[in-house]
């Protein structure tokens, strides 16, 4: 009996905010997965290790998380004025499929990084030391993000002193801007795709809850904590372990989703997990981050707990941080009166892992709120970088 040898394909593994993920160049993949399709699922599936019904990923390089089951491709821009194309791929854990729906806002600070190193970057660009603008074009949502990637020796500079809530220990600042981020054309080409700041949302077996609903970073259902019998200051073991709770979110979700006009109905949501996303907010209060830090309510402008593929993230999603930026700039959101219900252009929320600051320039411009740039800090490193090896027969 004849088996298929493994073959290895070039890959890098990055942390890029509280996520990470396997790195390509499209270049370097077999012929076969540069277009997408069937067999460039089925290669980033293997490579992750999924589908697992064991749920751990054992046989690959995913770490069981939606934060740490994620792939990236990566190649020179296809869009005049940006230098790389950048292309998202959440694997699904227990499932056989790959969301390519959204965008990854903390893997998009490993971006930049990961473009200078492969060599996508004109090397006369780079400094000996100081700062590169990487111009990167976010392939999935078709939206621009600048990178601000420090050099030092002419190499990415990868160390530092920044702390990043989430992140064990600290690493060089990278500043990300999202530029002109709402809508991913989808839900009617609005930021708000019901026309409303806050609508009613029916949900079967839950009831009517106020809801704001908003397609800016990534399409985001916002309710208020208490009114489905939380605080905001909860933490992953509070929620991931309730089968009954996470049921009621993703209830929550799939309706959500047929609202904003992102699904024609509620079936359709269980193939598309990575979004929308569902987020609940509550005014300031003292709570206790999973790392046993004190966060003070006076410290923060709102309390902000997101679920990603079914399970309440342990930080927040880069994306999802873009979304409450921004609602959080615009008055009579529920993520703005949850902050005290005034304009502004940078909100700090305390998160499970501790506090995230983030700023949005919003404006009303005929009768309708725009968005055109949310700014964040985040850190980004090589953790692993040579071969990725898979069976042949695989893909």
């Amino acid at each position: 009996m004849s088996h298929s040898p493994q073959i290895r394909i070039p890959a890098t593994y990055l942390r890029g905010g509280t996520s990470k993920g396997v790195f390509f160049r499209l270049q370097d993949l077999p012929v076969a997965a540069q277009t997408p399709g069937q067999a460039r699922d089925a290669l980033l599936m293997r490579v992750i290790g999924s589908p697992d019904p064991y749920g751990k990923h054992t046989d690959g390089m995913g770490g069981a998380t939606s934060s740490t089951s994620k792939c990236v491709i990566v190649s020179k821009a296809s869009v005049p004025d940006h230098d790389v194309d950048y292309l998202y791929g959440q694997v699904a854990i227990e499932q056989p499929f790959v969301d390519w729906s959204g965008n990854c806002g903390n893997l998009s600070a490993a971006v930049g990084p990961f473009a200078i190193a492969a060599g996508l970057i004109d090397p006369n660009r780079i400094p000996q030391d100081g700062t590169v603008v990487v111009r990167i074009w976010q392939a999935n949502i078709g939206k621009t993000i600048v990178a601000h990637v420090p050099v030092s020796d002419g190499q990415v500079q990868e160390t530092g002193d920044f702390e990043l809530d989430g992140v064990t220990f600290p690493a060089a600042e990278i500043q990300l801007e999202f530029i002109d981020p709402a809508d991913e054309g989808e839900g009617g080409g609005a930021m708000f795709p019901t026309g409303n700041l806050v609508d009613d949302l029916e949900v079967p077996g839950v009831g009517t809850l106020r809801a704001t609903m908003i397609n800016v970073g990534v399409p985001t259902i916002f309710l208020n904590a208490a009114d489905i019998g939380y605080t905001g200051t909860e933490l992953q073991g509070a929620i991931n372990g309730d089968a009954k709770a996470l049921a009621m979110f993703e209830a929550i979700r799939a309706h959500g989703a047929v609202r904003m006009g992102l699904i024609p109905n509620v079936e359709a949501a269980a193939q598309r997990q990575h979004t929308p996303k569902v987020a609940f907010v509550a005014p300031p209060q003292d709570y206790v981050s999973s790392s046993g830090k004190q966060v003070a309510a006076g410290d923060i402008d709102l309390l902000a707990r997101a679920l990603s593929m079914g399970k309440l993230h342990h930080a927040m999603m880069g994306t999802a941080a873009v979304a409450i930026g921004t609602a959080a700039s615009i008055p009579g959101t529920l993520v703005n009166l949850a902050a005290g219900n005034r304009q502004r252009e940078v909100v700090r929320f305390g998160h499970p892992s501790g506090t995230l600051r983030v700023g949005a320039q919003a404006q009303q411009v005929d009768g309708k709120w725009i968005v055109t740039k949310a700014v964040m800090s985040r850190s980004a490193r090589v953790l692993m970088e040579g071969w990725v090896r898979i069976p042949g027969d695989s893909f």
